[in-house]
């Protein structure tokens, strides 16, 4: 069991965590260094993680088998940027991208999307080229289903050639006023959603709290990357990582964590 917050060794700081890239490699299992690490810092610090996937997805990279449900290893646990969201293991209330954006302006945006994509001349296409969200929908041009070795292929392709970032821009050409974001992370996709609910939004279930300093740990965190917002964001410090390495790294600094 973790202590109660104000029993930590700093009561009033919280850390939150992006996933892919920052406490795991993209869509991929979270370190046993990596979870003991967090543990510590749980003594100094609340913790907790911030991810555009879906909760069952987060899970399934977070909880090593044999070990706590991450309900319980992390203090605020937020997918879907924290449209789906709990604190200490407590749902807290979720919101609907289907509900904000309607039935109609959901099928135009889909056939828009499913055209451009059959028009696009990419090396390959696996499938699932958009998942439907509770907060969001996620598009991917090669689609999700592609293998670990593929998605890693696509994301040197994708720098090259601008996919994803051209496939935004003629998003927002299509659908100018639809109060929409637009928000490139990870290796082979980017996610929809209205405008505002970025990762910011769990900062919202946060706040009465009381918080002194939040910090946020991200790879993503140049504009247009899907950290931007909450690692700009004033209400936070903002740590900027390359690996789930540098954010271990930063974590021992900050907290003089030996080992």
């Amino acid at each position: 069991m973790a202590p109660l917050f104000p029993d930590r060794t700093h009561p009033d700081v919280l850390c939150l965590f992006d996933v892919d890239g920052t406490l795991s490699p993209a869509r991929r299992d979270v370190s046993l260094e990596m979870v003991e690490l967090l543990q510590k810092v749980r003594k100094h610090c609340a913790i907790g993680f911030v991810g555009g996937s879906d909760f069952a997805k987060i899970k399934g990279q977070l909880q090593l088998p044999g070990h706590p449900d991450i309900l319980t290893q992390f203090d605020y646990c937020f997918s879907e940027n924290g449209l789906t969201a709990f604190r200490l293991g407590k749902p807290l209330a979720s919101q609907s991208f289907i509900g904000w954006v309607g039935e109609e302006k959901y099928k135009k945006m889909v056939k828009f999307i499913l055209g451009y994509i059959s028009q696009l001349d990419i090396p390959i296409m696996r499938g699932t080229f958009i998942e439907f969200r509770n907060g969001m929908i996620n598009v991917s041009p090669i689609g999700r289903n592609a293998s670990v070795e593929e998605r890693i292929a696509f994301e040197a392709y994708d720098k090259e050639h601008k996919i994803r970032a051209t496939f935004v821009d003629a998003l927002k050409k299509q659908f100018p006023d639809a109060g929409l974001t637009y928000s490139i992370g990870g290796q082979i996709s980017f996610d929809v959603f209205p405008t505002g609910w970025d990762k910011t939004f769990a900062l919202g279930h946060v706040k009465d709290d009381g918080w002194r300093e939040i910090h946020f740990f991200g790879d993503k965190t140049y504009e247009g990357g899907n950290d931007y917002e909450i690692y700009s964001d004033p209400r936070t410090i903002g740590h900027s990582v390359t690996s789930p390495q540098d954010t271990m790294r930063e974590l021992k600094e900050l907290f003089k964590i030996e080992g």
